[in-house]
């Protein structure tokens, strides 16, 4: 455990496409991901409010509304980063399952362009159909599904050959 926390596990982990990893490292370095993006999220929807005013609400330059569209940035930015670190993890765990690794970005995938529907669709003022937005969440929640399965809970190379051997 410790050797996955330096800085070549972490390197190994979210940075490099190659080598392998079991279901357990794969959750393991899942959690401090997905752990971000929570606590970034409900920052997020604690400044929102601040973000959607008019000039007939508040000042021309208001603080708050600065401060969220700052954070916007940084959490756009994390969020890209989480995914290209998500993409690099689960192609190790990919590979051990015998799997394609271009497998590796479909749930961040779904889940942008989930994020992309329920944000244009108020934009749209109707030109842009809400079961589209609904076919984009069935869409997210397949691949999260799929990628819990798959990566989460079926058994690698890796934990078949020890069994073999055991």
């Amino acid at each position: 455990m410790a050797a996955v926390l330096s800085r070549e596990g972490l390197r190994f982990l979210y940075r490099s496409e190659e080598g392998e990893i079991g279901r357990r490292l794969w959750w393991l370095g899942l959690a401090p991901l997905a752990s971000l993006l929570v606590a970034m999220t409900a920052v997020w929807l604690a400044l929102r409010p601040y973000a959607g005013r008019g000039l007939d609400e508040r000042a021309f330059l208001d603080p708050l509304t600065a401060a969220a569209y700052g954070f916007l940035v940084l959490y756009a930015f994390a969020i890209l980063l989480a995914s290209v670190s998500y993409v690099m993890l689960s192609m190790k765990r990919l590979r051990d399952r015998r799997r394609p690794v271009a497998l590796a970005g479909l749930a961040p995938l779904a889940a942008l362009l989930a994020g992309a529907a329920h944000w244009l669709e108020p934009q749209m003022g109707g030109a842009f159909p809400l079961w589209a937005v609904y076919a984009c969440d069935a869409t997210l929640l397949a691949a999260l599904a799929w990628t819990i399965v798959e990566l989460g809970a079926l058994k690698g190379a890796q934990e078949t050959h020890m069994q073999e051997e055991g």
